[in-house]
């Protein structure tokens, strides 16, 4: 077979793919003093009408979690884009005094305090919200993941420009062998805060 068909015969074999089910939601509990709740690339620049609405419809949501997290005194950690600056999160959930910030590309770990933050505060458990899911939130649960955390996704507080995007981190995550040991799905009202 030459390489043109072969690269032919595959994409035809991917418009047959169906997609999987969804995964099952679960109830989740978790004590606040060793759970961080993080809250990645909010931003008036890409969680819009215009540029991802998907995020915007998510933030209410979110903003419901942040809620609760902060009444039970649970930690809390923005993230931004390497462009942006605290000014630019979005007002809805804006970081209260002392909640800290990190600035990365997709895997907020990278060059950031992420992980002495999570240390310092006793973390075992993070809560991922944010947006992009193929992006910050795929990638940063990753590395939360490798580095032994038990990660926690509600499918209505992540969002992407897309659907499918979304649906695939939450596949990925729960199927990829460095991560589906260390991931719950679950949904932001069965998240319960001990």
């Amino acid at each position: 077979m030459e390489p043109m068909e072969e690269t032919e015969t595959i994409i035809e074999e991917w418009t047959k793919v169906e997609p999987p089910p969804p995964p099952e939601l679960q109830h989740v509990r978790v004590d606040p003093k060793e759970t961080a709740l993080l809250l990645l690339d909010i931003q008036n620049q890409n969680c819009n009408a215009e540029r991802r609405p998907r995020c915007v419809k998510r933030i209410p949501h979110i903003k419901k979690l942040l809620s609760k997290a902060r009444e039970k005194g649970m930690t809390v950690v923005y993230s931004l884009t390497r462009a942006a600056e605290k000014e630019d999160i979005r007002e809805e959930v804006t970081p209260h005094n002392g909640e800290p910030l990190v600035k990365s590309g997709v895997d907020k770990f990278y060059q950031t305090q992420l992980e002495t933050l999570l240390q310092e505060n006793h973390i075992k458990k993070v809560i991922i919200t944010g947006t992009s899911a193929e992006g910050a939130v795929l990638h940063t649960a990753t590395g939360a993941a490798a580095r032994n955390y038990e990660v926690i996704i509600p499918v209505d507080g992540i969002s992407s420009g897309e659907a499918y995007a979304e649906q695939y981190t939450i596949w990925h995550m729960v199927n990829a062998p460095g991560t589906r040991r260390h991931t719950t799905i679950t949904k932001i009202d069965w998240i319960h805060i001990e």
